[in-house]
C-alpha cells in the first residue's frame, strides 16, 4: 500500500512539474542598478540609510562582536529578513526567520497587513524574536540557536494584544514583554494608545497571569493628546531602566521619546528633553531631506559606545517617497544619564564617519545586482506576496520558470510574483523574457506598490509575433495604456526595462537578436514619463515601499 501511494505521489509530482514546465514563462536574467551613488564616499565614511529601500522598524542585537538586525515585512514572504554585520554599516542578509515551516500565511490580506515591528534579542545563547502577525494570529515568539536559522515555529502569546512587542531580559533572570495596545477605558481621542508590560516565563514561553501593567498612557504628556505611542523597547544601564517609544505616527510628525525609572515596580518618568530624535521641526522642502524619523532601537558596541538604528524616509517633491521607510544608523550621546540620538534642530546626515573603520565588512549589494538564475536556490533578495507556496516557480538550466496563475496583481489572492526592494529614488530594472507559447499567458516586469497601485510591462504571444503592453492599476482598477508589436516568435527572447526617477517612470522594450551584452541600444520606448507618484506611500497608503520584479499570469 505504501509503495502504491508513493508511486502515485511521484507520478502526480512529475505531472505537476511537466505542467509547470509546459506553461511557464521563462526569464534568462534580471538586473537592478542605480546611478545615485556619485560621488564616491571617502573610505572612512558610510552612507545612510544602511539598509536602503523598504526595510522599516529595525531591531538590533549583538552576540560578541557580531550584530544582527531584523525589519518588518508585512505580507511579503519569506518574512523577517535577518541581517549580519561586524561594523554596523555593512549588512549582509543571512536568512529569513519566517519561512514556509512557520505555518503562518497571509492569504487574502492587503500587502500592508501581516508582520509588524519585530524585536530581536540575544540572551543566554539563544536568539529570541517577537513580533505581530496582524490579522493572522496576533503576537508570537520565535527562537533559534543560529540567527541564520532554522527558527522555531511560532509560539503564540494569545494574552498579549496590540502590536509592536518587545523583549527585555533583566539582571535577575526575569523576562518581560512590552507592547502597544488600547488604553485603559475608552480612548480619549483618535490615536490614543498605551504601552503595557507582562512578565514572561522563559521556561514555558508564556506570559505570567496577572502581571499585565500599564507603563505609558497616551505618550509623554497626555494633556497634549499625543498619538500612536508604539514600538517600545526597554534597556538597563547604570541602574536605570529606560523605555523608548515611537510617538506621533509614522509620517512627518514621527519622533522617538524616552522614559526612565529606577525600578520596574515604579512609574516611568519622561525625559524633559524629549523627543530624542525627530525631523518634524525642520523646514520642508530642503536639500537631501530625511523625514519621518523614529521607531528606534539601541545597541551597545563591544567597545562600550552606543548606537541607534531607526526608520526614516528620503522624500522627493511634495514629501513623497516610493522607496518606503528605510533603516538608518546614528551614534548616540549620553548626558546626565539621558541619551540623545540627534537634537531636533539637526538634520539626519546622509553620510558620516564609520563607527568601526578598521573592520571590513561584507554587504548585500543594494546598488547594482544581477541574477542569472544560476544558483540551485532563489536568492534571498527575492520575496513573494502572501503565501510561502513556490510550486509555481522552478530554476532550470540557468533560467527562471514562472508558471502562470489566474489571479492578477490587483487581487489579494495568490499571484505569481517575486520582487526585490526599490532601494533608490533613481533606478533601472531589466530582464530577458521568452515570448510565451500561449496567447492567454503574459509575463514581464512589475513596479509594485500594492495590489491597488502598480505597473506591469508585459509580453504575450500575438498572431504575428509578440505583443508588448503596459498595464496601469490605480485604486484597484487596471487598464492597458500602451500596446506595441514586435516581430519575435514564441520562445524567443524580448528585452524589457523599467526606469524610474522620483515621480517619473518610463518603459522600454526590444528584441534580443544580435545580443552583444548591451541590448539597450536596440530598445524602443513603450512609454516615457508616466506618473510614478502613484507608487508612493502618500498616494497608495499603507506601510510598504515599492518592489520591482517578475510576474506571470493566465489572462
Amino acid at each position: 500500500m505504501l509503495k502504491h501511494y508513493l508511486a502515485l505521489f511521484i507520478a502526480s509530482s512529475m505531472l505537476m512539474h511537466s505542467s509547470i514546465k509546459a506553461n511557464a514563462v521563462i526569464f534568462d536574467w534580471f538586473a537592478y542598478s542605480t546611478p545615485e551613488l556619485e560621488p564616491a564616499l571617502a573610505k572612512s565614511q558610510f552612507r545612510n540609510p544602511v539598509l536602503p529601500g523598504f526595510y522599516p522598524d529595525p531591531s538590533i542585537t549583538r552576540k560578541g562582536k557580531d550584530f544582527y538586525l531584523v525589519t518588518s515585512t508585512f505580507a511579503y514572504t519569506p518574512g523577517l529578513p535577518i541581517f549580519h554585520s561586524k561594523n554596523l554599516v555593512d549588512w549582509r542578509q543571512v536568512g529569513f526567520a519566517l519561512t514556509r515551516q512557520s505555518g503562518i500565511d497571509f492569504d487574502g490580506l492587503s500587502i500592508s497587513r501581516g508582520i509588524f515591528a519585530p524585536t530581536i534579542r540575544y540572551y543566554n545563547d539563544v536568539f529570541y524574536l517577537i513580533t505581530t502577525a496582524v490579522d493572522s494570529g496576533g503576537n508570537f515568539l520565535l527562537t533559534a540557536r543560529d540567527p541564520a536559522g532554522p527558527w522555531s515555529k511560532p509560539i503564540w502569546l494569545k494574552e498579549v494584544g496590540g502590536i509592536d512587542p518587545d523583549l527585555f531580559f533583566d539582571d535577575n533572570g526575569k523576562a518581560y514583554v512590552t507592547h502597544n495596545d488600547a488604553p485603559p477605558g475608552e480612548p480619549l481621542y483618535n490615536g490614543h494608545r498605551s504601552i503595557w508590560m507582562w512578565e514572561l516565563d522563559l521556561t514555558t514561553k508564556s506570559v505570567v497571569a496577572g502581571t499585565r501593567r500599564l507603563l505609558v498612557d497616551g505618550g509623554v504628556d497626555i494633556s497634549q493628546r499625543p498619538v500612536w505611542i508604539e514600538g517600545p523597547h526597554i534597556y538597563k544601564k547604570d541602574g536605570w531602566y529606560y523605555l523608548i517609544c515611537a510617538e506621533g505616527g509614522t509620517g512627518p510628525q514621527h519622533s522617538q521619546v524616552i522614559f526612565r525609572t529606577r525600578s520596574l515596580d515604579l512609574p516611568f518618568e519622561p525625559y524633559a528633553g524629549n523627543p530624542i530624535l525627530t525631523q518634524r521641526h525642520l523646514p520642508f522642502p530642503r536639500e537631501n531631506a530625511v523625514d519621518a524619523a523614529g521607531h528606534a532601537d539601541f545597541i551597545q558596541g563591544p567597545d562600550g559606545r552606543w548606537f541607534s538604528v531607526f526608520l526614516a524616509t528620503r522624500p522627493y517633491g511634495d514629501n513623497r517617497y516610493n522607496t518606503g521607510r528605510e533603516t538608518f544608523l546614528l551614534p548616540m550621546q549620553w548626558e546626565d544619564d539621558w541619551p540623545t540620538i540627534l537634537t531636533p534642530d539637526k538634520a539626519i546626515p546622509l553620510s558620516l564617519l564609520k563607527p568601526y573603520p578598521e573592520i571590513e565588512g561584507q554587504s548585500t549589494n543594494f546598488n547594482s545586482w544581477r541574477d542569472d538564475f544560476s544558483e540551485p536556490q532563489l536568492s534571498w533578495r527575492w520575496q513573494g506576496v502572501r503565501t510561502f507556496d513556490r510550486s509555481w516557480l522552478t530554476l532550470e538550466d540557468d533560467q527562471l520558470h514562472l508558471a502562470p496563475l489566474a489571479a492578477s496583481l490587483s487581487t489579494v489572492e495568490q499571484v505569481a510574483y517575486i520582487g526585490v526592494h526599490q532601494a533608490h529614488s533613481s533606478y533601472e530594472v531589466s530582464t530577458s523574457v521568452l515570448v510565451p507559447d500561449d496567447e492567454d499567458i503574459s509575463g514581464g516586469l512589475v513596479a509594485f506598490q500594492s495590489e491597488a497601485f502598480h505597473y506591469f510591462l508585459g509580453v504575450s504571444r500575438a498572431e504575428k509575433g509578440a505583443r508588448v503592453f503596459i498595464e496601469r492599476t490605480i485604486e484597484g482598477d487596471s487598464a492597458v495604456i500602451a500596446t506595441e508589436s514586435l516581430s519575435v516568435a514564441a520562445g524567443e527572447p524580448v528585452y524589457l526595462r523599467i526606469s524610474g526617477h522620483e515621480g517619473e517612470i518610463q518603459f522600454y522594450f526590444g528584441d534580443m537578436s544580435g545580443y552583444t551584452g548591451i541590448p539597450s541600444h536596440k530598445e524602443i520606448p513603450a512609454a516615457k514619463k508616466l506618473d510614478g507618484r502613484l507608487l508612493s506611500t502618500q498616494t497608495a497608503g499603507g506601510f510598504v515601499g515599492t518592489t520591482l520584479g517578475l510576474h506571470v499570469r493566465q489572462d
